[in-house]
């Protein structure tokens, strides 16, 4: 199944405590690239949400934010480290017989020291868990959200592939009338010119013209890549990177064709196709 690079996923999950949020959303990129962001209670999470990136997503900038907000907070006990702050209020003590003027010493200054005061250690074990839990939940969206998207792409694509097919298929028809009346209107212009043509030259300059006009071999090719194309639509694997790449030769092709053109219906043709496979080729940036 086709998926697109660009999609959002949100999910929310309330605890007893308060609530966490996840946001995931990418763009387009050549390669696969993550960016997570934690609050500072959970970041040894980031290897594991990498993990899980990689697990489902291939391609695609991958932005993965979690947010946290409590709702109720207990308030703990704090805990005073009473031999250093008697050791800081002595330093403190010893200072002032140097110093004249000194300031009276606050007891908030002594609890800022650091290791002075400290919190009763919280158990995040099951705030990680429920965390990665969510992730989980919102990934089940956002990729169901680029499934979508790539279904939408893949019917344009199938469009766009009917109609170069019906381009080539009216092309070959054209193709053999073509030279023929190119054929005519040069044997036109040699009757109005005095004098006779070397046959032998005449006829060796038609095989020139009809091989420069020849496009049987571009569109053959043509319908080898459109075959191909058809058959990756329908591979259930990322297939961003191989349709680029069929781009390029649908574009050579085409190119091709074009550079041979001896008639306005062949040129118009040409242009047709390139028109198409332009805009195949800008839905193809989006797929994973």
């Amino acid at each position: 199944m086709l998926r697109s690079m660009t999609a959002f996923g949100r999910r929310e999950a309330t605890l007893d405590w308060g609530t966490l949020s996840w946001e995931v959303r990418s763009v387009n990129h050549r390669y696969l690239e993550t960016s997570v962001r934690l609050p500072e209670e959970l970041r040894m999470l980031e290897t594991q949400v990498r993990e899980r990136v990689a697990r489902r997503v291939r391609r695609g900038k991958v932005e993965c934010t979690l947010r946290i907000r409590s709702e109720t907070r207990v308030a703990g006990e704090l805990r005073v480290n009473e031999t250093l702050a008697e050791s800081v209020i002595k330093a403190c003590h010893q200072l002032e017989s140097f110093m004249m003027n000194a300031a009276r010493l606050s007891p908030i200054e002594v609890l800022r020291w650091p290791g002075v005061v400290s919190e009763p250690e919280q158990d995040v074990q099951p705030l990680q868990q429920a965390a990665l839990q969510t992730l989980e939940d919102v990934f089940d969206d956002f990729v169901a959200s680029r499934e979508r998207e790539g279904e939408q792409i893949k019917l344009m694509l199938v469009t766009r592939c009917d109609g170069v097919e019906t381009l080539l298929a009216k092309q070959r028809e054209h193709a053999p009338h073509a030279f023929e009346r190119w054929k005519e209107k040069l044997l036109t212009r040699l009757a109005d010119i005095d004098g006779e043509a070397d046959p032998g030259r005449l006829e060796q300059e038609m095989v020139i013209v009809a091989q420069k006009m020849d496009v049987e071999e571009e569109l053959d090719r043509l319908q080898t890549h459109l075959g191909e194309m058809r058959r990756i639509l329908e591979l259930d694997e990322p297939v961003g990177r191989r349709l680029d790449f069929l781009m390029q030769e649908f574009n050579r092709e085409s190119n091709t064709l074009g550079s041979k053109s001896a008639d306005a219906q062949t040129t118009q043709t040409a242009i047709d196709l390139k028109v198409l496979i332009e805009q195949m080729r800008e839905q193809i940036q989006n797929l994973e």
